[in-house]
């Protein structure tokens, strides 16, 4: 489909990414804010995030084995319960849950953010939170591969120097692994084995 962005005039084509529900194999998911944006870098929409989490693992049969949610993107490391399990629906409730919270508070309180967010898409005007698309998806096979994914989504905040260590980031997952309770939602405990990944602190 083709979008039109009233602010710029630029036109482009929203992709649509396929996915592959491969019976129960873990995926990672990585989507981005609307251009980049950094909507993700105050505490209520991190809050939207972790609830919508919460709520669609109760909805859908799905594990949460790792996230991170960083200042305009998310990445999430899941696994189906079961075969058949349509993942990229969960992530579609996750982001439509968020994006719903966070685009009523902008019309309420910054509403000159609505015409940098507002498309057109045919004879329709829509306003986006995330970037149009699938997004990033990728399925996993290698249990080797998941504990390095693990590894790759906890230091993304030590990347982008926002942190020092990655437990020291709160929205993520790597204060649970380290053992800590006092985190924004709790994991799974549902990984192939019980090797815990290194969290960002040293080990002995």
């Amino acid at each position: 489909m083709r979008v039109t962005d009233p602010s710029t005039g630029k036109t482009f084509f929203s992709k649509r990414r396929l996915r592959f529900d491969d019976g129960m194999a873990p995926r990672e998911l990585t989507f981005s804010c609307y251009h980049r944006y950094c909507f993700l870098d105050h505490d209520r929409t991190r809050h939207w995030m972790i609830e919508a989490l919460e709520e669609a693992r109760a909805a859908w049969p799905i594990w949460l084995w790792a996230y991170v949610i960083m200042p305009e993107h998310v990445h999430l490391l899941v696994a189906p319960r079961e075969p058949g399990v349509e993942v990229g629906r969960f992530a579609g409730f996750v982001k439509q849950k968020v994006a719903r919270r966070a685009i009523n508070w902008l019309e309420q309180h910054a509403p000159e953010w609505l015409p940098r967010i507002t498309v057109r898409e045919g004879a329709r005007l829509r306003r986006r939170f995330w970037q149009p698309g699938g997004g990033y998806d990728r399925n996993v096979h290698e249990v080797s591969t998941l504990f390095a994914m693990i590894e790759h989504i906890h230091a993304n905040p030590v990347r982008r120097g926002l942190c020092e260590r990655a437990v020291d980031w709160h929205w993520s997952s790597a204060r649970w692994y380290d053992g800590e309770t006092v985190i924004p939602i709790a994991m799974d405990r549902t990984l192939p084995t019980l090797h815990k990944p290194v969290s960002g602190r040293e080990t002995t």
